[in-house]
């Protein structure tokens, strides 16, 4: 292997036609340059320098190490120039995992505030279940995932709510409880129901609602497709639950109608998940402070509010 003290020695002589600049120039003392360069030579068997008096030129095999040296370390000082970017945040990349609800509703005014600040930071948002997502993160795949809190017992992941969601029951507008004033699991107990996808944290909500029933759902259909599931409820093929704010919208356009179940409101916590075992890049940790200083008020779980519905109603913080 290539010993790159020697080389970078030779190439620094061979650059300025000096050992005296080289030494200079690599903070070391001529002396050191010249047993550098010799154990270099005597390693190989090869002369890199003639002298002609005090002149120095480079021999055959030198010209020949020089072209590939000067292209070892003019890519060296771009991998500095790159990393001293990185770490300035004008250039970067950062891999974040997201629910697929969350991606359209949340995402989108997160990313626009983190990218007001940090323009030069390119961003990719991979959406799957909240499961997914999570083991996105075990494996490396994304640095930072935006997710529904699951019943995760991992010490490698690190999870920081931000945000509560409110889970609702959807129906069609002609539904026979749509008109009801007040709707209880034991008016939907046997209602078919579509159900968000397995790795949901909603999905989690729900089957763990009917199992504290002693009932299990009749489920019509799954998915992990958010409109999908409000046009099959639109269309009258089955009950759902999903995120309050992801259906509002539908609702003011008496598309579908929602319900709250007496005595059984649920709520979903939206949180920051972050791998324990490996510092956050800078892009990361910028991310993660853009989320504190933007969009809650105070990060911390006793006041938790809903992101979705401020987002939703225009009432996000600017910076």
């Amino acid at each position: 292997m290539v010993n790159l003290n020697q080389l970078r020695a030779f190439y620094y002589v061979a650059k300025h036609d000096s050992y005296t600049v080289a030494a200079q120039k690599l903070f070391i003392t001529q002396p050191a340059v010249t047993a550098q360069i010799k154990l270099f030579e005597n390693f190989y068997g090869i002369k890199l320098f003639n002298r002609k008096g005090r002149a120095l030129f480079l021999s055959h095999i030198g010209k020949l190490l020089f072209e590939k040296a000067e292209k070892i370390f003019a890519l060296e000082n771009e991998i500095e120039e790159m990393l001293a970017q990185m770490k300035e945040m004008n250039q970067g990349l950062l891999a974040i995992g997201c629910t697929k609800a969350y991606a359209k509703h949340i995402m989108p005014s997160i990313i626009s505030a983190f990218h007001r600040t940090y323009p030069n930071i390119r961003i990719i948002l991979e959406e799957g279940s909240s499961m997914a997502m999570i083991n996105s993160l075990r494996d490396f795949e994304n640095e930072i995932i935006v997710v529904a809190q699951m019943d995760i017992k991992d010490s490698r992941i690190q999870f920081i709510p931000f945000s509560q969601e409110e889970i609702v029951l959807i129906m069609a507008v002609d539904h026979p409880l749509s008109k009801k004033k007040e709707v209880t699991f034991n008016d939907i107990k046997n209602e078919p129901i579509i159900l968000k996808g397995t790795g949901s944290g909603t999905r989690k909500k729900i089957v763990d609602l009917y199992r504290n029933n002693d009932m299990v759902p009749i489920v019509f259909m799954e998915s992990n497709n958010t409109e999908f599931i409000i046009n099959l409820v639109e269309k009258g093929e089955g009950i759902s639950f999903l995120v309050k704010p992801s259906i509002e919208q539908k609702v003011y356009e008496k598309k579908i109608v929602m319900h709250r179940l007496k005595d059984n409101r649920l709520f979903l916590d939206v949180s920051l998940g972050f791998s324990k075992n490996n510092p956050l890049s800078p892009a990361a940790s910028a991310f993660y402070e853009v989320i504190k200083r933007t969009f809650t008020e105070e990060f911390s779980q006793n006041k938790i509010g809903s992101i979705m519905a401020k987002i939703l109603a225009g009432k996000f913080v600017k910076d």
